[in-house]
């Protein structure tokens, strides 16, 4: 790999204007696709083999009328005059017309026939009925009933969207600028030049152009969560910095060490490509595994977030090099400060090497306080709860927020998360019997308010049967109230009956999802990081090494799930990341979250402990060669880490709370990781085993394939090469020039 990355360089460099004009074709091509085919993402989603979705099947195909969709018009007076008063009706009475004849409409309830009207009399609200399934309700219905509600919305009478149908509200932010400012200031201070930091941002961004403009195609042909871009926005500038950021360093490096632009910038590719190779395909892979879980709307998420992934190692070892040659020996102009190239003379006294020094000198106090301060972090994730959040944690401003608050005020919380209970009369001896006792059964529950009378299909063989828990959809009580239901209360009346019965809904299909979530994590962390064990064992040649990681990745997520626990679930400084109330974790965070910290902590895993491996090897000094190898990697590693944390925290700042949970997961997971991990318990760790750290059974050795992931025994050879002669790449005044095959001639041999 190392030899093939290695040629690649030195091919970027020499064909910079070819590489740098295809990305940008690249770029430019699919942003024009996605504006003219591209599509919209969508909330909407099923899960395969759940209850709630098989039930949702059987309607489709016996009980269609009741398979469709709906919206609510949630109307409520703003001065406590009784909606009964003539002109309110009257104006409730032309909403309701209005929306009647509005596109895909199939039907519209009267509040004031139909009951729905709260016993104060201030709120109601109708159902507004369509014959599909909400994601295929058009953006135009969504918008004509939007309008329905700001035309007759007055001083007197607030009209408000909720339900499954409703306008697309985005809510309009720019975080992400404010953590690609930090980013610049990191890359300043660490470079001390604006052209050096200025190459990673721009191929961060050209990566997560390309990446979200093919998100939209592809939203032109199926259906994409709405989540899917915010991720690969997310993950794409972060790993597309940070991946940049290794090169760059390297080739500065190597540069300072007297190498010529090409030959720097091919070695650069060669070893610190490598480990972005091999950390952004552990990323890959990990992202890509999420589509053995069995959730199309996860599967297609973390596809969207690989692809963005792959797209940033395609660019740092192409692209990137190609730039490196355009920037040629003035990569350092334009200096901020003092010009930093991280030579080892300038690493010799450093706050890193201070560090590492204190950390080495007492490995067992720093390891026992590590492992003590990130278990502490750990500990309230004994009480996390998954689920997915509702209207209710959706911004004030919005007008799902506002019909969810106004019928919670006016008929209870759980007339947010109405259930439907499908029920299959094929094998009922007598199916009006068996809807009577089913309703009676389920009504009798203390956790159900409401019990709505049967409907039963045209011929017979299929009802529904409306539910309203007494609680909200998100509420760990309506989850205990559907597992009841499904365990306790309905087997023995299915079986007195005859009739089968199903619980779907939107509140049961999110249960459903974090049920399949929490059953199906376990297995998937143990196929990662097992698969992870092996590779590092196969990497580093150590049996403690690849134990060792996975211990780390588990402290780094627990720690970081224990945090996200005590905000988002306990409540604790909701004010400063500006939660309004407590939710429970989104199911399918922990899986994108170690997916992702898993990929990134590899970065940082062999990003030190190669070093650490090349200057025992040379060496023989254990405590000698890890205090090197953190002073050396401590600034890169802290500098991407920074990188990483400013874009993933600048994403907490956004309204929604799904959004605002990943980015504050993300970003403490790296903190952690970067920090206490790598910096405190991976060095004490190494330091206080000593040689042991580095034995493997013979046996054992024999087996293994050898695996040079930053290409040390490339290094070797081409030293031993230029000792030979010196190599003339210098092509610093920035012209082209044609391919010399007698340079190659190393790596084309392997």
């Amino acid at each position: 790999m190392s030899k093939i990355l290695y040629r690649l360089g030195h091919w970027s460099v020499r064909h910079r204007r070819l590489v740098v004009a295809a990305w940008l074709v690249a770029l430019i091509g699919m942003g024009a696709l996605s504006g003219t085919i591209g599509g919209t993402t969508s909330d909407e989603f099923a899960i395969p083999g759940t209850e709630s979705q098989k039930a949702m099947d059987l309607l489709e195909e016996r009980f269609p009328e009741a398979s469709g969709s709906s919206a609510r018009l949630v109307f409520a007076s703003t001065d406590d005059t009784p909606l009964t008063d003539p002109d309110l009706q009257a104006a409730v009475g032309a909403a309701l017309a209005e929306a009647a004849g509005a596109p895909e409409v199939v039907a519209v309830s009267d509040p004031f026939t139909a009951g729905t009207v709260s016993p104060q009399g201030v709120i109601a609200f109708a159902e507004v009925s369509y014959a599909t399934a909400a994601n295929e309700v058009s953006e135009e219905a969504a918008e004509a009933l939007a309008r329905v509600a700001t035309n007759h919305a007055t001083s007197g009478l607030q009209v408000e969207i909720g339900g499954e149908v409703g306008p697309q509200e985005e809510a309009g932010h720019s975080s992400e600028m404010i953590g690609l400012a930090v980013a610049v200031l990191v890359l300043l201070i660490s470079f001390g030049s604006v052209v050096a930091m200025g190459l990673p941002l721009a191929t961060a961004l050209i990566g997560v152009g390309i990446g979200i403009s093919g998100i939209g195609v592809v939203a032109g042909f199926t259906d994409l969560s709405a989540t899917a871009p915010v991720l690969a926005t997310m993950i794409g500038l972060a790993v597309g910095i940070d991946y940049a950021l290794f090169i760059v360093t390297r080739h500065r490096q190597d540069l300072a060490e007297g190498l010529d632009v090409e030959e720097a910038a091919a070695r650069a590719n060669a070893t610190a490509g490598g480990a972005v190779v091999f950390a952004g395909l552990t990323v890959v892979i990990a992202l890509a595994g999420l589509s053995v879980v069995g959730i199309p709307f996860l599967t297609v998420m973390g596809l969207a977030a690989a692809v963005t992934v792959l797209l940033a190692v395609l660019i740092a070892i192409t692209l990137l090099p190609a730039l490196l040659g355009f920037a040629g020996r003035n990569i350092d102009r334009w200096r901020i400060g003092r010009a930093r190239t991280g030579s080892a003379a300038e690493s010799h006294d450093t706050l890193s090497s201070r560090w590492a020094r204190k950390v080495v000198a007492r490995p067992g106090t720093a390891l026992l306080g590590g492992l003590a301060f990130m278990l502490l972090l750990s500990a309230p994730m004994l009480s996390m709860r998954l689920g997915m959040p509702d209207a209710g944690t959706k911004p004030e401003g919005t007008t799902a927020r506002q019909a969810y608050d106004l019928l919670a005020e006016g008929f209870g919380p759980g007339f947010n998360g109405p259930l439907t209970m499908v029920v299959d009369l094929t094998g009922a001896a007598d199916p009006d019997a068996a809807l009577s006792d089913i309703a009676a059964a389920v009504d009798a529950d203390p956790g159900v308010q409401i019990v709505a009378p049967p409907q039963p299909s045209p011929n017979g063989d299929t009802a529904v049967i409306g539910v309203i828990p007494a609680t909200s959809p998100s509420s760990a009580e309506t989850s205990e109230l559907i597992h009841h239901l499904r365990s306790d209360v309905l087997p023995e009346v299915e079986a007195a009956s005859g009739a089968d019965v199903s619980i779907a809904g939107l509140t049961a299909l999110l249960i459903d999802v974090s049920d399949k979530m929490a059953q199906a994590l376990p297995v998937f962390m143990a196929l990662v990081i097992g698969l992870t064990m092996v590779l590092l064992l196969a990497v580093f040649r150590s049996i403690l090494v690849p134990v060792k990681a996975a211990i780390a990745i588990l402290l780094s997520i627990g720690a970081s799930f224990g945090v996200l626990v005590a905000i988002f679930q306990w409540g604790w400084f909701q004010g400063l990341v500006g939660l309004e109330e407590s939710v429970p974790i989104i199911s399918f965070l922990p899986m994108l979250m170690f997916s992702v910290l898993f990929g990134l902590s590899m970065d940082y895993e062999v990003f030190i402990l190669s070093r650490i491996r090349e200057d025992y090897v040379r060496s023989g000094k254990a405590r000698d060669s890890v205090l090197t190898g953190l002073t050396s990697s401590a600034r890169v590693i802290t500098a991407a880490a920074l990188i990483m944390i400013s874009v993933f925290a600048s994403f907490a700042l956004d309204p929604e709370p799904t959004v605002k949970m990943m980015g504050i997961g993300f970003s403490v997971a790296v903190l952690l990781d970067a920090t206490v991990v790598r910096m405190v318990i991976v060095p004490a760790t190494m330091a206080l085993f000593g040689d042991t750290a580095w034995r493997l059974p013979g046996w054992l050795d024999r087996i293994l394939p050898a695996i040079d992931i930053e290409g040390e025994h490339l290094i070797e050879e081409l030293e031993h090469r230029d000792g030979a002669g010196p190599v003339d790449h210098d092509d610093s005044d920035g012209s082209d020039r044609p391919d010399r095959d007698d340079d190659l001639e190393l790596v084309g041999a392997g």
